[in-house]
């Protein structure tokens, strides 16, 4: 196939489910109804995988526990974080950055613990460092280079 050719599609457009469309780019586009999950995890193993890293040298470097919510925060996003900051592991000693990648708001919050050392400024470096990864449309290099920055700026102070 010469570059710039569409690859003709396979698939029969007929034998789809409900609610399942073949693109013109030949990719299967699939809608949900309401809080259904989804049927594939919107991240690969290795993205996982790198998060997860990611967390755990966060966490050793810094001392903090580090967590990363990914969905919606609704109309007020710094309250919604707040609301989730309890459920994360050692809410006391955690900071938790949450993304709602639609309204594209990223919010950090942390535990009565680690306030002083997860400050405003601490908070500001992560969101920077992760919207850079954002505008090149990836979520994942986002949040790892958010979690890699505090966890540096804590350390360090």
């Amino acid at each position: 196939m010469a570059s710039g050719e569409i690859k003709p599609v396979v698939t029969d457009p007929d034998a789809l489910p409900l609610g399942h469309v073949v693109t013109t780019s030949g990719r299967i586009s699939a809608a949900r109804t309401p809080g259904s999950a989804p049927e594939t995890p919107p991240f690969d193993r290795d993205e996982l995988v790198a998060l997860d890293e990611a967390l755990s040298n966060a966490t050793e470097l810094a001392m903090v526990r580090f967590s990363v919510y990914i969905g919606d925060l609704g109309g007020d996003p710094v309250a919604k974080a707040g609301e989730i900051l309890p459920q994360v592991p050692e809410p006391e000693h955690a900071a938790l950055i949450a993304v709602s990648p639609n309204s594209k708001d990223v919010v950090v919050v942390s535990g009565r613990q680690v306030a002083d050392r997860i400050n405003d400024r601490v908070a500001q470096l992560g969101v920077t460092a992760a919207i850079a990864g954002f505008r090149e449309n990836d979520l994942i290099d986002g949040v790892i280079a958010a979690l890699r920055v505090m966890a540096t700026a804590v350390a360090r102070s």
